[in-house]
């Protein structure tokens, strides 16, 4: 039996052992987060190509085309402006029409995302099947459409708040990092709901219940001020961490001179608006990559 032993360096050694002796591991085996992320990387050029195809394809059958990007959002605004505005006279707001396009074209980047986002997984089970690449691809394909998409409006946003009456000043800048962040928000905010969906098919039915009570409690539609006045204390101040309403507020801040805002300051609303990012960026991410290997099958 000794003899044996010498002549055999692998006798007696357990299959995991004789793996990790051999450097072999778990056949599909999901890959570790720094690996991922690598892959990720190397696809960067076909999130990007793929998002500018799905841009393109969103408004192929339609006769205005990629016109409707912007029209949607103004469409909404003026039917929101005719029940706020004139008929419940929130337009006491000083200019209100500017301050309701903010919150309307700034929602509607973080709301489009999130609905289609429950169907990046399931609406492209052929693509997953057929091809191997980080699934991590499709929510953020997602997003980068709807970026393109709120660059557009905001070129729309800035002509409504100049014609309104608004100056131009340095608190403009304001709005690129305030975009920026919400962008990785919306990132993180896909993937998990895209994750979510996956395995939740009802999930695309409920988001858009989801989303309008969001948006309602968001201060998209009307003053602010109404959450102090009618709310108690602590609501009202669980409010203010309302990551839509913080991005909206940080919007109509760079853009408008009068409009109103929280009670909160500047410096708050700048930690809670990076605090969201990283939170639900990091986090959105590890829940996705954790659900990596469950992708297309079943």
């Amino acid at each position: 039996m000794a003899n044996t032993a010498l002549a055999d360096p692998d006798s007696g050694l357990t299959q995991a052992q004789l793996a990790a002796r051999y450097g072999l591991r778990v056949a599909d085996a999901p890959p570790t987060l720094a690996e991922y992320s690598r892959r990720l990387w190397h696809y960067r050029h076909f999130i990007a190509a793929y998002a500018n195809a799905k841009l393109v394809a969103s408004y192929s059958n339609a006769r205005l085309g990629q016109l409707w990007q912007v029209l949607t959002p103004l469409t909404n605004a003026a039917v929101y402006f005719l029940i706020f505005g004139i008929v419940l006279k929130q337009n006491s707001i000083p200019n209100f029409i500017a301050y309701l396009c903010t919150g309307l074209f700034i929602f509607n980047f973080t709301q489009t995302a999130a609905q289609q986002g429950t169907t990046a997984i399931s609406g492209n089970l052929g693509l997953i099947r057929a091809l191997h690449f980080p699934r991590a691809s499709l929510p953020l394909a997602i997003t980068v459409t709807q970026f393109q998409q709120l660059l557009g409006s905001l070129v729309v946003l800035i002509a409504i708040v100049l014609a309104t009456g608004e100056p131009i000043t340095l608190a403009w800048l304001i709005l690129v990092p305030s975009v920026l962040l919400q962008t990785v928000f919306n990132a993180g905010l896909t993937m998990v709901v895209a994750r979510t969906g996956a395995k939740v098919s009802d999930l695309r039915q409920v988001m858009p219940f989801v989303m309008r009570a969001w948006m309602y409690g968001s201060g998209v539609l009307y003053s602010v001020a109404l959450f102090e006045e009618s709310l108690p204390g602590w609501a009202s101040r669980l409010v203010e961490f309302n990551p839509m309403l913080v991005y909206i507020e940080l919007a109509r801040t760079a853009l408008l001179e009068r409009a109103p805002v929280l009670n909160s300051s500047l410096s708050q609303l700048w930690l809670v608006a990076v605090g969201w990012a990283i939170v639900m960026g990091v986090g959105g991410y590890l829940y996705f990559w954790r659900g990596e290997q469950e992708y297309g099958r079943g």
